[in-house]
């Protein structure tokens, strides 16, 4: 079975994981919000010395590609490309959402659709919709949610399963609406079953090329002060 290192950068948690096939040897997260670039080297370095292997050893590297935080999404992408060029192992881009509908289903089987949110700041969400079986029923946007969100998607399907850190933010708008609440929210070791099957199909990214799904810049405050 394939030996892949699994990286989570797409929100304020940094979190890796070590699988063997489609079981987890190691897991290591953040404790700090917004850490990633700090860390994320010596999580991995802990989860190798947990999981007794040696990143030579790995066959593959797998990233969330987002989208999510824009600064994150880098460290998380640069991390992976490092090791994959110094080590010559292959690159797996895996939807962030898509991971995030996968773990949703798995605790929530009864769901006939998902939609994962990313927070995007204040009432804005990235978001994408998937039905029972993860086929995607819309792309991937950025949403200002409202009482209007959706509403085509409420006609169609009676369990809707709400999921990510940006869904607390729906809870009001769509309980009345029969919407279910999932607590998941991003991390490594949603990645590690859609990356083996991945592996698998050889379903590689070019590692020269690939970037991850930003969405839009990064939010940055201009300095007041007359230089």
């Amino acid at each position: 079975m394939a030996k892949i290192l699994n990286i989570d950068t797409a929100t304020d948690i940094c979190s890796v994981c070590i699988a063997d096939g489609e079981q987890v040897v190691a897991t290591r997260r953040a404790e700090d919000v917004y850490q990633h670039a700090s860390v994320i080297t010596i999580l991995i370095e802990e989860c190798a010395k947990a999981a007794d292997i040696s990143l030579n050893e790995l066959d593959a590297i797998a990233v969330s590609t987002g989208p999510g935080s824009y600064t994150a999404l880098r460290v998380g992408t640069a991390t992976a490309k490092g090791i994959c060029y110094a080590l010559n192992k292959p690159l797996i881009a895996i939807d962030t959402l898509k991971s995030l509908a996968f773990a949703a289903k798995q605790r929530n089987a009864e769901g006939d659709c998902f939609i994962p949110m990313i927070d995007a700041r204040r009432m804005e969400v990235y978001a994408k919709v998937f039905d029972n079986e993860l086929n995607a029923l819309s792309e991937v946007n950025n949403f200002i949610l409202d009482e209007t969100s959706f509403q085509e998607f409420f006609k169609q399907h009676d369990n809707i399963i709400f999921t990510g850190n940006g869904a607390p933010k729906s809870i009001d708008l769509f309980k009345d609406k029969g919407g279910q609440f999932s607590t998941v929210v991003c991390d490594a070791e949603h990645l590690v079953q859609l990356s083996a099957v991945a592996y698998a199909a050889e379903d590689f990214v070019d590692i020269a090329y690939y970037a991850p799904m930003y969405f839009k810049a990064p939010n940055i405050t201009k300095s007041k002060k007359v230089l």
